[in-house]
């Protein structure tokens, strides 16, 4: 049986929106009745997903294998690295953890993991039709090319066509497509088959003389141009995107959340529920004087639970979060954060840091000692508690998924329990502090609906729930959007399939 076909899609930079284009064409050639299936070499995120067999890979990934409507597999992301400082990261290779290396150890190592790689594309197209490969940054990184494992050593394995996507709202994409081409060597050159124009806001006609020029300087045709697409709603690869963001400011009537922007943030994509909600405003805070007076305070996941405490208390946060609860503004810790929350954090093997012990916040009756061992897993829920915030949410069943180092050993407050019979969060004596262990917590539509309700009780606030819109509703509006902005003609002969 001959392997599947396979394209790759690189970028002239990261956040060309490379992930946002595997989307939609996984979501498009699956409407056409193709067996496709997303990978990535190589992924750099804290913003991770657990697959059903307890491996962890980008949440992009995730992302890509739903709009494919495939259940995400370690296959399509054998290698993740989650940033722990700004020159060290963990190693995730097939969905464990293999050791945490400084970035030219981790170039070492990468001769060695290039098999892993290849194993799982092949067992990849072994099985589908057609492959859609993702880059990672930019081919054109010549100091880094020599052990690429992410970009055209890629695609000359697997001998696939490759279109090179450039944002043109950065500005600058006639030169960022240009220089990337001519960098490349000839065999990589020769496989590049087409230039995508992503993210215009503007008038695509006003591009016709610069895409009649880029064709000429090159020979590579450009395939389209994809418009900013403001109602396609899908999760951010990594935190990068934080720093695009222009935050809310001014009075709002509704839920106004606050969540601490931790240096090494994890999941932040947790919130993106709440950001649906039309009567909720999320914010990003990095310091006491921008917390203002939220209704509620979320701690979320981090790569570094010790350091990002530090940092918390050296921003002055702790004490603008004991303000907070005199104020009955509310307190919510996911994973890291939930830790933080707790009397303190013991470390005594050096697993996450050379801090042997830290003191918590001292919110929840709670402790957590790291060891070697990493929770990742699918997990299910019962909330055992309906005080304060859980009101009226005892015995309500959450599904998400946990990943976390350490175990947290709960006193009193006992919040959300697995069927096991296990303490997976916590709630302190007023019903307002409130930490838990599960990742996609809020997209458990009765549970955040009936937290955000009564909260916006208690604090006299706006509120009425607003269903989340189902995610294929956005894969088919991306799949829509592609396919009235790309040459479909091309597109299929590039592919091999379709039609």
């Amino acid at each position: 049986m001959s392997q599947g076909r396979a394209i790759m899609i690189q970028g002239t930079a990261s956040s060309a929106g490379k992930s946002y284009l595997v989307s939609g064409l996984c979501r498009l050639f699956a409407q056409e009745g193709v067996r496709v299936a997303p990978f990535k070499a190589q992924n750099m995120s804290n913003n991770a997903f657990v697959t059903i067999d307890g491996c962890e890979i980008g949440r992009a990934q995730a992302v890509q294998a739903q709009a494919a409507r495939l259940i995400p597999h370690v296959d399509m992301n054998p290698v993740l690295l989650k940033p722990e400082a700004d020159h060290r990261s963990q190693v995730i290779v097939m969905g464990r953890p293999v050791a945490t290396l400084h970035a030219a150890a981790y170039q070492e190592a990468k001769a060695h993991i290039w098999g892993d790689v290849v194993a799982a594309l092949d067992r990849l197209r072994d099985e589908y039709e057609l492959v859609i490969i993702e880059g990672a940054g930019s081919p054109a990184e010549i100091n880094l090319k020599a052990r690429d494992i992410s970009n055209m050593r890629v695609a000359l394995y697997a001998d696939a066509p490759v279109l090179i996507a450039g944002d043109i709202d950065r500005g600058g994409v006639f030169a960022h497509l240009y220089g990337t081409y001519w960098l490349l060597e000839p065999e990589e050159r020769a496989l590049v088959k087409g230039f995508i124009i992503n993210k215009l806001r503007g008038d695509p006609s006003l591009l016709e003389p610069g895409l009649t020029d880029i064709e000429r300087l090159t020979t590579v045709p450009v395939v389209g141009v994809v418009p900013w697409l403001r109602d396609v709603h899908l999760p951010e690869e990594d935190s990068v995107a934080l720093d695009r963001r222009v935050e809310p400011g001014g009075r709002f009537d509704g839920v106004d959340i606050a969540v601490l922007r931790f240096p090494r943030i994890a999941n932040f994509d947790d919130f993106d529920p709440l950001e649906a909600e039309p009567d909720v405003r999320v914010r990003y805070v990095s310091s006491a004087g921008e917390l203002g007076d939220p209704d509620i305070v979320i701690l979320p996941g981090t790569k570094a639970t010790m350091a990002d405490l530090a940092w918390l208390r050296g921003a002055g946060l702790e004490g603008a979060l004991r303000a907070a609860g005199a104020r009955k503004t509310a307190v919510i810790g996911i994973c890291g954060g939930f830790q933080m929350l707790g009397r303190g954090i013991a470390d005594p093997s050096g697993f996450e840091s050379n801090v042997a012990e830290m003191a918590g916040l001292g919110l929840l009756d709670a402790a957590t000692v790291f060891g070697r061992g990493k929770t990742t897993a699918q997990s299910s829920a019962l909330v055992a508690s309906g005080a304060g915030i859980l009101r009226g949410l005892e015995d309500a069943q959450v599904e998400g998924y946990e990943i976390h180092a350490g175990a947290t050993e709960v006193g009193t407050g006992a919040a959300m329990r697995l069927a096991t019979g296990e303490v997976i969060a916590a709630v302190d004596a007023s019903g307002r502090v409130f930490g838990c262990y599960l990742h996609g917590l809020f997209h458990n539509e009765a549970f955040r609906q009936g937290l955000l309700a009564n909260v916006a009780e208690a604090r006299g606030k706006r509120y009425v729930p607003t269903a989340a819109e189902p995610a294929d509703a956005s894969f088919d509006r991306l799949a829509e959007a592609l396919r009235s902005s790309l040459n479909m003609d091309v597109l299929h002969e590039i592919a091999g399939v379709g039609r």
